[in-house]
């Protein structure tokens, strides 16, 4: 008797793996290239498996609680699952366990974003003030490597916020062995991004400067990859360690890191990218008029520690995959915020003022979509699993949908728009009056600019929500494939936006400072 019940118990269990492996199979979670593990049964616990893919590590766990009715991957520890009414989409919570208060989030958000801007002017004012340098006036170049600069804090140091808000929002920066790891790993990862990315992009200039000016010059080529690998090595480092302690202080206070730590990352990092950029390149532009040992031994030194960075970001699991598979991003995004460059070159010496607007421009566009995209990255990591969407979730959504109103991404959507129209009219008056001293707007000028502003965070949102799925879809983690993209079409876009305003005000007489005696 005691044999036969002994029996049918491991029957019974057998049947059950079976089953639950067939619920698996047709939830197409598992394939050829995947691992799933079942555990001994005698452990009390809740049975356990690991699933390995593009995005997952392999170490990786999820309790049979964490799968809900439609297949997704919940993480440990999330609320019962809630039916909400396909007529009200926009009360499915985007990021966080719980829904957050619109009246949050938008304060969330607000704050560090006036933070940013305050950069963001920072940035068009130094920019403005160095143009007439020597260096600027011999080596124009330079002006191509302005927003791919600017455009690594989002192909390198955004991503790395929004990778760590990710794995706060699922629960996994608790331990200190797990945390520690984590961020040296990260911080490895893009030192290495930033030596490769900068000595691209400066190659990138030195083709375009070549092209233009029909001559080439050595000295200046030591000298552009010198001022690009310093500067992006530098301001990466720095950006690396204030979003660490963002993020922390975030988890303190019950902050959602996706709504602050992208922004604070922006607030810095372009002023400090140009700054650095300019005293670099005008130092080493002196220094070449002597001799070629010290942009050549700076050179050597950072060359001579990627091999180490490299090392200690293969060996950790948290960055290995990234290191090995994520340079299709960065190099393409160095590209796009190059052709940036190149308009930013051309319209620099054309149109007054230009040059401070730009970085304003670009950088709030890219703060913007990339609260968004971060949001919706943490959203699909909580509610789905890699190559499948959640309920009624389409990769191509009419624009009305994704800005506002009829998705879950379109409630946050709108408070950045209304973010973007007040934020850049309070930019543009206190760039105006810092630059020149008094209010010397026109109300033309400012309409035109806050509508090209505009323009161009709708298009931002609307690809980023776009560009997530998709690749999510194709089992890529959004964290690290999205925000690049974002950010150089944010560099690109707006430079050509604000170069046909000015064009177009030009045109018409009303350029800015026109009125100025």
């Amino acid at each position: 008797m005691k044999s036969s019940i002994i029996k049918l118990t491991l029957v019974s269990i057998a049947e059950n793996c079976m089953q639950l492996k067939g619920m698996v199979g047709a939830a197409d979670v598992v394939k050829p290239a995947d691992k799933v593990e079942f555990y001994s049964p005698q452990v009390k616990e809740t049975p356990i498996y690991t699933i390995s893919d593009d995005i997952g590590s392999p170490d990786s766990t999820f309790t049979m609680s964490s799968i809900n009715s439609s297949g997704d991957v919940k993480s440990p520890g999330d609320p019962p699952e809630k039916k909400f009414a396909e007529s009200d989409p926009e009360k499915q919570p985007l990021s966080g366990k719980k829904e957050e208060r619109w009246w949050t989030t938008l304060m969330q958000i607000a704050v560090p974003f006036f933070i940013a801007g305050c950069g963001t002017i920072g940035s068009g004012l130094v920019l403005g003030s160095v143009k007439n340098w020597e260096v600027f006036l011999q080596v124009k170049a330079i002006f191509v490597l302005v927003p791919s600069l600017s455009g690594l804090k989002g192909n390198l140091d955004m991503c790395l916020a929004s990778r760590l808000s990710t794995q706060a929002n699922l629960g996994n920066m608790r331990l200190p062995r797990e945390v520690i790891s984590m961020v040296v790993g990260n911080i490895s990862l893009v030192q290495v991004q930033a030596i490769v990315a900068a000595t691209v992009v400066s190659m990138f200039a030195v083709v375009v400067n070549t092209i233009t000016d029909r001559q080439f010059n050595g000295s200046y080529v030591l000298l552009l990859i010198a001022s690009a690998v310093f500067t992006a090595t530098t301001t990466c480092f720095v950006l690396d360690f204030v979003m660490v302690i963002v993020i922390f202080a975030s988890q303190k206070f019950k902050v959602n890191p996706d709504n602050v730590a992208t922004p604070l990352a922006a607030s810095i990092g372009d002023i400090v990218s140009n700054s650095v950029l300019a005293v670099t390149a005008a130092y080493m532009f002196e220094q070449i008029k002597i001799s070629l040992w010290q942009p050549i031994a700076l050179l050597c030194v950072y060359y001579s520690l990627l091999p180490i960075w490299v090392f200690i970001g293969w060996k950790n699991k948290y960055t290995k995959a990234v290191l090995t598979t994520g340079w299709t991003p960065v190099i393409s995004a160095l590209f796009i915020s190059g052709v940036g460059g190149i308009v930013l070159d051309q319209a620099v010496d054309q149109y007054p003022g230009y040059e401070v607007f730009q970085p304003i421009v670009n950088g709030i566009g890219g703060n913007l979509v990339c609260v968004q995209s971060s949001r919706l990255a943490t959203h699909l990591h909580q509610t789905a699993i890699p190559g499948i969407l959640p309920e009624n979730t389409r990769i191509i959504e009419w624009p009305w949908r994704t800005l506002f109103y009829g998705t879950p991404a379109a409630k946050i959507a709108r408070m950045l728009l209304i973010l973007a129209v007040c934020g850049q009219i309070v930019f543009m008056i206190v760039a105006d009056v810092v630059f020149r001293g008094f209010v010397s707007l026109q109300f033309v000028f400012g309409v035109t600019y806050v509508l090209c502003s505009v323009i161009q965070v709708m298009v931002l949102l609307y690809l980023s929500y776009i560009l997530i799925h998709f690749m999510w879809k194709k089992k890529k983690d959004p964290d690290n494939a999205a925000i690049p993209y974002l950010t150089a079409l944010g560099d690109l876009l707006g430079s050509v936006f604000l170069g046909l305003a000015f064009l177009i005000l030009s045109i018409f007489g009303m350029e800015y400072g026109n009125n100025v005696q």
